[in-house]
């Protein structure tokens, strides 16, 4: 994939480009002048403990990281039950004029047979995943491209808003993106090793839990679990914690510097990630997820991407900024 001056971008090992832009972006503060926070969506408490992190079944990629399998333990905290809607994130840009990095470098990341744009608008594509296309104009408002709008979404999660974007709107909403491990602690609603929010079988009963896709990827999606792209933020059942679609949908930004080999020296209280790094992780797959191509949709999968990198299939959920006092 190509920026607007042509350079080279880079691609990740999973379901989105790198994008890489021409500059960096002046970022709005969020001051005293914005208007009031609405209240938070709804809370749900994880109680927090010792559970065994990472990979329990050898499904990941090891370039991943996933492994070697750890104890952790976490306070008690309190979690969205839902990724960040555009419902939510529009309130907070009427009330700050907030500026994603999406719109201010005037392009993101589309999935190909998503795209809602003319020809001309169309970037390039990304080398050895050329469904997806820079498009200009693609953003959290338009997140087809400029033939797009949010009619009838205000109930998906918002997409196109990168890490920065993401601990924007903590700022103004007095909230913080969870660490990695308190998002698989609370991913895995209790349940110990398993491979999804609800066990280790992807369709019990022959019925799809999550949104990914079917069919032949990268060019056919049959929608058999009834989305081709996002679905609303409460479809399907919630976990043990009572949390929504925490795999599968979109992509969940987490305040961790990402390194594969982390696992290996993570503290077991309440690791934070490494010291630094060139890229934040992301946690839980998306709508474009596929065993033919990338099986990310797990508790214990990694993937991770550029702080400023904003695509169609990536969001956020927050946590309180305070943690629970144990009991």
């Amino acid at each position: 994939m190509t920026g607007a001056a042509g350079r080279p971008r880079r691609e990740t090992p999973c379901c989105a480009p790198t994008l890489v832009h021409d500059g960096p972006r002046e970022h709005r503060e969020i001051g005293p002048e914005a208007d009031p926070v609405p209240p938070p969506a709804e809370q749900c408490l994880v109680p927090g403990g010792r559970f065994l992190m990472g990979d329990h079944h050898g499904d990941g990629d090891p370039a991943d990281g996933e492994v070697p399998v750890h104890e952790v333990r976490v306070g008690p905290f309190t979690i969205d039950a839902t990724a960040v809607t555009n419902s939510a994130f529009a309130a907070f840009v009427d009330a700050t004029g907030y500026v994603t990095d999406a719109e201010s470098h005037g392009f993101s990341a589309v999935f190909h047979l998503a795209l809602a744009a003319p020809p001309e608008d169309v970037l390039g594509r990304a080398a050895g995943a050329p469904w997806w296309l820079g498009v200009r104009g693609a953003s959290w408002r338009h997140p087809g491209g400029r033939f797009s709008d949010l009619e009838g979404l205000d109930d998906h999660p918002v997409v196109h808003v990168s890490w920065d974007d993401a601990v924007a709107y903590c700022a103004w909403s007095g909230r913080r993106l969870p660490t990695e491990a308190e998002w698989e602690c609370a991913s895995r609603g209790g349940l110990t090793g398993a491979r999804f929010p609800w066990g280790d079988e992807l369709m019990p009963d022959g019925v799809w839990r999550t949104n990914i896709w079917q069919g032949e990827f990268p060019v056919r999606n049959t929608a058999e679990d009834g989305w081709e792209t996002t679905a609303p933020v409460r479809s399907f059942e919630p976990n043990g914690h009572g949390l929504w679609q925490t795999v599968g949908n979109v992509w969940e930004w987490c305040s961790d510097w990402f390194d594969p080999a982390y696992y290996r020296t993570s503290p077991a209280e309440d690791p934070r990630g490494p010291d630094r790094g060139t890229a934040r992780v992301l946690r839980g797959g998306s709508y474009l997820c596929h065993d033919s191509y990338c099986n990310r949709y797990r508790n214990a999968a990694r993937s991770s991407n550029t702080p400023d990198s904003s695509m169609g299939n990536a969001g956020f959920r927050t946590v309180a900024a305070t943690r629970h006092e144990e009991a």
